[in-house]
């Protein structure tokens, strides 16, 4: 099958400079491209026909060439997505809203799946509204809005990020202010300002759709760590990063708690294929869900695959594994 993987390596193909850009992380990333090099490795290993494509303006005009329709059978093929968007607003939904219009199937969820979890508040909102626990929080802008009933220590983080950019921890009034400051002139949007948990940080990854794969569980071990808080530079610099642990020594009762609860942030926030929930569980052993990733990482160390490999798949059957089970959500069938 004709796969074309898209994703934003480079940050150029558009019309104008308008909006807000990607933002950059305080030092060089890590060698992403490695992330796209294996991916495309492993399509291949499931005899697939690959091309990588940048997400940006030409992306369509590359995919008609690539995968022409055919008219007695439609779509000739699928995109594996990786793409988080170059600027503007809720970027992960941009590529999958172009795919949508184009009718070109692919993998991941859809942009109102991306739009729900792009957007932190409405994450939260959405968690409350189906019984998951997740941290009081509020929303502010300036920093001289009342805290209310919140207790510090307090997480602030943009609204609409990922990767843990501009998140800090904070102890005091003064301290909140100056966070909430930042990320308005850094990312020009509301910070999210919630309840610290302190306890353990763990991850479950999920595979399918209407019939959920719950892969065993990461713990992120954060000894280590000052703040103990994953930040950007806990996981993505190397002398910083701590270990993960996998699968993470969890009850029996409280397992299967984590895993009911990680199914309702999946199912309503309205995610497809795959997904990672990301929880803390507090010194009681009440879990906290703090937040859903529609498109988590996929390097050979990242949370989801090692969890797919504790699993018992490889990490070429993890890629197709999810290419798989999009190709079944459009067609009704996996790949044959």
């Amino acid at each position: 099958m004709r796969i074309a993987v898209v994703c934003n390596s480079e940050f150029t193909g558009v019309i104008n400079r308008f909006g807000q850009p990607y933002p950059q992380p305080p030092q060089p990333w890590p060698p992403d491209g490695r992330i796209v090099d294996n991916v495309l490795a492993a399509l291949r290993e499931g005899g697939h026909e690959t091309l990588l494509c940048q997400g940006n303006k030409r992306l369509l005009a590359a995919l008609e060439q690539f995968m022409p329709p055919d008219p007695r059978t439609g779509p000739s093929g699928m995109v594996f997505n990786l793409a988080e968007g170059i600027q503007g607003e809720y970027r992960f939904t941009h590529v999958p809203g172009m795919l949508e219009m184009a009718g070109v199937p692919y993998t991941g969820s859809s942009p109102l799946g991306h739009g729900l979890t792009d957007d932190k508040v409405i994450t939260k909102m959405l968690m409350r509204d189906s019984g998951v626990p997740t941290p009081n929080f509020r929303v502010m802008r300036r920093g001289t809005e009342s805290t209310g009933d919140l207790q510090f220590p307090l997480v602030v983080k943009p609204r609409r990020e990922d990767n843990s950019f501009g998140l800090q921890i904070v102890h005091d009034a003064a301290q909140l202010r100056l966070a909430i400051e930042m990320i308005d002139a850094q990312y020009a949007q509301d910070s999210l300002v919630e309840e610290y948990i302190e306890g353990r940080e763990i991850n479950v990854a999920l595979l399918g759709n209407e019939d959920l794969e719950v892969f065993p569980f990461v713990e992120h071990d954060l000894t280590q760590l000052d703040t103990k808080v994953l930040t950007w530079e806990a996981k993505y610099l190397a002398a910083a990063q701590p270990p993960k642990l996998c699968p993470a020594i969890i009850g029996g009762r409280l397992a299967a708690l984590l895993r009911d609860i990680s199914i309702a942030t999946f199912q309503a926030c309205q995610c497809r294929d795959y997904a990672r929930v990301d929880l803390r569980i507090d010194r009681s052993g009440q879990p906290f869900v703090l937040e859903i990733n529609s498109m988590p990482g996929l390097s050979r160390q990242s949370p989801y695959v090692l969890a797919a490999m504790a699993a018992g798949h490889s990490y070429s059957s993890s890629i197709n594994g999810i290419l798989d089970v999009a190709h079944k959500r459009y067609f009704g069938h996996g790949i044959q």
